[in-house]
């Protein structure tokens, strides 16, 4: 989502942080998901951010309204901008979404579209080792493509025509995905349709920065070259001005500003 971020708004500087420490999260409970959700948010609140994006996928299905009633500042999920994209497109009226085991038991796709559109079926997957495939730089593995097939066979014939990629790491798979599940299928990137969301709602509030060059700063809790490397393959590009954090007790940094 950065990425798409970053192009569409070239003149705002971005605060980036990433939890490398305690991921994955979408193996883990609902609660501890919006206790580390709500850490990284303050962390980021103390560095004087004007807006909150939770990029991923699984803290917005599960922490977005409870960090929308703490935080004095607006908080934008991916999963309603998706959402109302994959409805937009959809025909059938059938939309597939994949994503981790904690996004898909959340139901937060099936909910979204049907506020939207309450005759719309939705059919969610999660599809847990597409995360540590990307990780490990295994996206052009054949490993990649029998997950895959494994996955997704199930939409195969669904009748959909559309699909949701809910979860940050999966465009990096977009090319396996769309072998498996046809070329007929439009593939939804929650990333390209949140950055819009950002950029309405940085100018809905007058703060849209449109003039200069913008810049990015990187947080991250574990394994600074770890990120460096899987994150320049996500942006593409060479990511500099990684800062580690030794940890994200919110309380301590609340007393130290």
């Amino acid at each position: 989502m950065l990425k798409e971020v970053k192009k569409l708004l070239p003149s705002e500087h971005i605060l980036y942080l990433g939890d490398s420490a305690r991921l994955p999260y979408g193996n883990k409970s609902p609660q501890t998901i919006t206790k580390y959700a709500l850490e990284s948010a303050i962390f980021l609140l103390t560095k004087g951010i004007k807006v909150l994006v939770i990029a991923c996928n699984t803290s917005s299905a599960l922490a977005l309204d409870i960090l929308k009633r703490k935080l004095p500042i607006p908080v934008l999920g991916v999963i309603y901008p998706a959402a109302v994209e994959a409805v937009r497109y959809t025909k059938t009226k059938k939309i597939g979404v994949i994503g981790t085991k904690a996004t898909i038991n959340s139901m937060a796709y099936g909910k979204a579209v049907k506020k939207i559109d309450s005759e719309i079926n939705v059919l969610a997957k999660p599809c847990p080792l597409f995360v540590p495939i990307v990780e490990e730089g295994l996206e052009n593995d054949k490993v990649a493509f029998l997950m895959a097939e494994r996955y997704l066979n199930d939409f195969q014939h669904s009748g959909i025509d559309t699909l949701v990629m809910g979860c940050t790491h999966y465009p990096i798979l977009e090319h396996v995905i769309k072998r498996v599940v046809g070329k007929d299928i439009t593939i939804v990137n929650t990333g390209r349709e949140t950055a819009k969301e950002v950029q309405h709602t940085l100018e809905k509030k007058g703060i849209l920065n449109d003039t200069g060059k913008g810049g990015c700063e990187y947080f991250v809790t574990d394994s600074p070259d770890t990120f460096k490397e899987i994150g320049g393959r996500f942006l593409g590009e060479e990511i500099t001005q990684i800062k580690f954090l030794k940890s994200l007790d919110y309380k301590d940094f609340l007393l130290s500003s």
